[in-house]
């Protein structure tokens, strides 16, 4: 799809980690010194593979069984905590991304945010970057009771933005999220990062993998 095809879109719906801002890096390091600190042995690699969806589900997954309810939210605070200390100084849009939300303001196509992270996290990025005012919605983990892959996300975002799911556009970078957007019944534009392009072959709703925004305008 071309770029003026992707403009035709009624909504664009952005996750934020690692699609707005090129962070997963560090939500990957700073789960793994929390991981390890608990007593798991994940490797660095293995971590990324677990870094999707809420914070208390990573740490169900990986300690089945051995915390409760508040004390996951607790360990998942103190996650996120270290993570805006450690990504602050390095904070910023992926390329292209500040003057693509503009075009798509200006076509007034409707946007939105929706992603596992917590409210703090989408206000970190979002009020330090001052792109607040682009979007009409915004569903996070504080927002659903089932996060990515389950479609809930994409689809709370379309309703908020009183839109049909086949007008919207995803704007994703992981397997899950792609996932989540094809329970949905919606087309995404994967950025890479994290993960390589051979890693979204299989999924049918895939319309391209691109490095940055750049490519779209």
């Amino acid at each position: 799809m071309a770029a003026t095809e992707i403009f035709s879109a009624k909504g664009f719906l952005f996750d934020l980690n690692g699609t707005m801002v090129d962070d997963m890096p560090y939500h990957i390091e700073a789960w793994h010194k929390k991981i390890i600190e608990l007593g798991g042995n994940l490797t660095l690699e293995e971590m990324k593979y677990q870094c999707y969806g809420k914070n208390d589900e990573l740490l169900e997954r990986v300690f089945p069984c051995k915390y409760s309810m508040e004390e996951k939210i607790k360990l998942g605070n103190e996650k996120e905590a270290i993570y805006r200390i450690e990504f602050k100084p390095s904070l910023k849009l992926i390329d292209g991304l500040n003057e693509f939300l503009k075009q798509a303001a200006a076509k007034n196509i409707k946007m939105a945010i929706g992603s596992a992270a917590i409210n703090e996290n989408i206000d970190f990025v979002i009020d330090n970057m001052n792109i607040r005012h682009h979007f009409e919605a915004i569903v996070s983990a504080n927002n659903v009771s089932m996060s990515k892959p389950h479609p809930e996300t994409f689809l709370k975002c379309a309703a908020q933005l009183n839109l049909h799911p086949t007008d919207c556009v995803v704007f994703e970078d992981t397997p899950k999220g792609v996932e989540c957007a094809l329970n949905a019944g919606m087309k995404v534009i994967v950025i890479l990062g994290a993960h390589t392009a051979n890693e979204f072959t299989h999924y049918p709703n895939v319309i391209n993998c691109i490095s940055n925004y750049s490519e779209l305008l």
